[in-house]
């Protein structure tokens, strides 16, 4: 039966209609950068993966709703065929949002006809299962998509008006981990991805981890030191790309009156001395690590180190607004490892590579992550916007190393001290 499907399917969707719903026409239309899309663009491509991927593999006398949605909101899928230039889908007008909406009730309606009549067709379940993990990716991305637009605006529009949750002050401690061989990768009959797989054993030295995030008051020290204008602490092309930026601080902070701001999914406010800091670049992270005399973790030392709380059950709304932007911490995390989960992705050292003996899918569906393994660093621990049920311990996340518009945060590691 797929009476779990089928609720699970309506309620991711909804969701996705839910956070453009704060949103305008106008809003929901602009790409502020080739590497953002519009909301539109978003909530059209969560439904093309239906329609391309599911219906009209399993629906009996498939038609499109509209034959050139094929082209125009094809992200990435060669295999599928042509696709609208990605810097591009801010020039798409039409077809209108209210056309778009339609577009995903006709998929919606069709896809629960489609589940209801083929309640044992076990490839159409696990098609199904991947495409609301695909939207849920896609949650996020509308919301780090609106969050950089509306920071183009001089009138720093907030998306949301919501209190701010509050930071105690929680000194930085070393948690140590033995190391030697261990397993990373995921084990299990749960969801993952392709690139979560195959499960295998790693040898690691004996390692630290620090128990908290990176501070935005920890961040400002670095930044006061000097941070961003000694290049001791940069990478080559880090150092590069700071100058090319003219970037001396994270991407959304400003300095107004006497103090720092920042800008984020509730407008602009006052900077929160000991919230995590977020979006960092991975050339930020890194100098920032070695200006602290540390190091970043790599991602079977953080996998490693969360092993032990598979058991986390992240606490927050149904749509999770009372933790965006970092400013909740789970409250149910062992009280020695906090904010490995829902708080701010992680940047690791390890560059986004194939586990051993990973095979991509056959077909269109096998582009989904294999692909990309160059070129990238893995981040782990989903953030403050990740959709709830969505963030694990083996989930890799993976960016550029000048992305700073993800919710991208800073963990320490450190080889172990030596007595």
């Amino acid at each position: 039966m797929n009476s779990d499907l089928i609720d699970s399917y309506n309620v991711v969707r909804q969701y996705t209609a839910t956070l453009a719903a704060p949103l305008s026409a106008e809003d929901c239309c602009v790409q502020s950068m080739p590497d953002a899309s519009p909301t539109k663009w978003h909530l059209a491509h969560t439904t093309w993966f239906f329609e391309t991927f599911v219906l009209e593999l399993h629906e009996s006398h498939f038609a499109p709703f509209n034959a050139a949605y094929r082209v125009l909101f094809n992200s990435y899928y060669n295999a599928v065929g042509d696709k609208h230039p990605r810097p591009q889908r801010g020039l798409l007008t039409r077809p209108a949002l209210d056309d778009v909406m339609r577009y995903r009730s006709a998929v919606d309606q069709r896809m629960l006809a489609l589940l209801t009549a083929q309640p044992d067709n076990a490839a159409l379940r696990e098609l199904v299962i991947l495409g609301l993990h695909h939207e849920q990716q896609h949650q996020e991305l509308l919301l780090t998509d609106i969050k950089h637009l509306f920071s183009r605006n001089p009138l720093y529009p907030a998306y949301f008006a919501s209190g701010h949750k509050t930071f105690d002050p929680v000194a930085l401690q070393w948690r140590s981990f033995e190391g030697g061989l261990v397993q990373i990768g995921h084990a299990g009959d749960g969801f993952c991805f392709d690139n979560e797989k195959p499960r295998h054993s790693v040898y690691l030295q004996p390692f630290e981890m620090a128990t908290r995030l990176v501070t935005n008051d920890d961040y400002a020290a670095f930044i006061a030191a000097g941070g961003y204008t000694d290049p001791a602490y940069w990478l080559a092309e880090g150092w590069d790309w700071r100058q090319a930026q003219g970037r001396g601080h994270p991407l959304y902070w400003h300095w107004q009156g006497d103090a720092w701001h920042e800008f984020t999914l509730h407008g602009m406010v006052p900077l929160h001395r000991y919230a995590p800091v977020l979006h960092v670049s991975y050339f930020e992270a890194d100098a920032y690590a070695r200006w602290s005399g540390a190091r970043l973790p790599t991602e079977a030392e953080w996998e490693n180190g969360a092993a032990g709380l598979e058991n986390i059950k992240e606490t927050a709304s149904s749509l999770r607004m009372a933790r965006v932007d970092g400013y909740h911490i789970c409250s149910n995390q062992e009280p020695d490892l906090f904010q490995l989960l829902g708080v701010a992705w992680q940047w690791t050292q390890s560059s986004y590579a194939p586990y051993p003996g990973f095979h991509a899918p056959v077909g269109a569906v096998g582009e989904y992550n294999g692909k990309f393994m160059v070129n990238q660093y893995v981040l782990r621990g989903g953030s403050c916007i990740t959709p709830i049920g969505h963030s694990r311990t083996t989930y890799r996340n993976f960016f550029p190393s000048s992305a700073c518009w993800q919710f991208s945060g800073i963990r320490l590691a450190r080889d172990a001290q030596r007595t």
